[in-house]
């Protein structure tokens, strides 16, 4: 698929992580970045830990969000959340509107994932849903010895990849995920104290 956009510098990307797995409620933190450089709003919401919600909250947090018209590219922390809560990143992009780069740390193990999947409600749905991402590639950023793996969905595999590079400015990861880690963690680690 060819790009339907100019990479710019300042490309507005909304990285998305997900919270610690310590409720049957899952928040999930999206970090609205410009480029790598640039933190221009936070969106949150939240799923259910191990559910099948996931693709839809997503959808509706990026569309109800008042940054929607200006995302460029929507960047996942991974295909699944709270758990083995599956975002199919295909229809993400086709009712967004918006192109998306799952960004793993490591390949994905799916032997363990399908054994893990058995024990959970509509198995077969989530397997459908993680194998239609698609082909993995490895993408190198700021060390060569510590790469990312991304998919994609809505772009060209080629200007994903760019655009991991461009915005991966102070880890190997892009900085929205990386900030929406952040955010994430520190939210709920300040809750579990008593602190927010």
């Amino acid at each position: 698929m060819k790009s339907r956009f100019h990479i710019k510098q300042e490309i507005r990307v909304l990285g998305i992580d997900d919270s610690a797995l310590i409720s049957d409620t899952i928040m999930i933190v999206g970090a609205f970045f410009r480029g790598g450089d640039w933190l221009d709003g936070v969106m949150r919401s939240e799923i259910t830990r191990d559910g099948m919600d996931g693709t839809d909250v997503i959808i509706h947090m990026v569309k109800a969000s008042k940054h929607y018209g200006q995302i460029r590219v929507i960047m996942l922390d991974g295909i699944t959340y709270g758990g083995f809560n599956p975002i199919d990143i295909v229809r993400l992009n086709e009712e967004t509107g918006i192109p998306v780069i799952v960004v793993m740390r490591s390949c994905p193990d799916f032997e363990k994932i399908e054994a893990a999947v058995k024990h959970l409600s509509q198995p077969e749905e989530r397997l459908r849903i993680i194998y239609r991402a698609g082909r993995i590639i490895k993408v190198v950023t700021k060390d060569a010895s510590n790469p990312v793996y991304i998919q994609w969905a809505g772009i060209d595999k080629n200007d994903a990849r760019k655009i991991v590079k461009l915005t991966a400015t102070r880890s190997n990861v892009p900085e929205s995920i990386r900030v929406a880690h952040l955010i994430a963690t520190g939210i709920i680690c300040g809750e579990s104290r008593g602190k927010v």
